[in-house]
């Protein structure tokens, strides 16, 4: 290939460097994707939250002469309130005295299964909300329990804002009498503004029937 020869001043035609500037390949610009996304100022979050509500009243002990029949009148106690059949709950052996309904302590929720395994769905329900507020002692109290006011769901257990509960009774060491207190709860997952008025209620109605 021939060489183009400048002309006699040695200055190159301005067609040749024209061509040759336009054979060149345009630099290719780099695709959207490859380049760095920039740093953002605070990471991305997805929350997570769970919101139980659990509530429960009771009323001061009402003190019962010692009477060999004394147990047997608490579920009459409840009266025209329960809305289920009253099921009655002894106090725990003490063999599962440590027995708790706390899933992240194994063992304590093993023993509290197996404690009360043999109760009704609405009884575990109170059980568990009244003993996770400290309402109820497993270890000393007897319990009388049924639902008292809402629904029940499709699995048989109280709505979040039905209230359970009765009365439950212990015995005074000191007297041989029998202590005996009203006792109302309710929770979930969820709330219901005029539930606190109608537990109050209830738990008056209650009292009256020990009284």
């Amino acid at each position: 290939m021939s060489a183009v020869a400048p002309d006699r001043e040695g200055v190159v035609p301005l067609e040749f460097l024209r061509r040759k500037s336009s054979a060149a390949p345009a630099a290719s610009p780099v695709p959207a994707s490859r380049r760095a996304a920039p740093m953002p100022e605070e990471a991305v979050a997805q929350e997570h939250q769970l919101r139980l509500t659990y509530a429960g009243k009771t009323s001061e002990g009402v003190r019962l002469k010692s009477a060999p029949e004394a147990m047997e009148t608490l579920p009459g106690m409840l009266g025209s309130l329960a809305r289920s059949p009253v099921e009655v709950v002894e106090a725990l052996n003490p063999d599962l005295g440590h027995a708790s309904p706390s899933i992240v302590r194994s063992d304590e929720a093993r023993l509290w299964l197996q404690a009360h395994a043999i109760h009704s769905r609405i009884t575990r329900h109170a059980l568990f909300v009244l003993e996770s507020l400290d309402a109820l002692d497993p270890a000393f109290d007897t319990f009388a329990c049924a639902l008292l006011d809402g629904e029940l769901d499709s699995a048989g257990y109280p709505e979040y804002a039905s209230i359970v509960g009765g009365v439950a009774a212990h015995w005074d060491e000191s007297t041989g009498d029998l202590i005996v207190r009203a006792v109302v709860c309710w929770g979930g997952r969820g709330t219901r503004g005029d539930t606190d008025r109608i537990a109050t209620r209830i738990l008056s109605g209650l009292l009256g029937n020990i009284l």
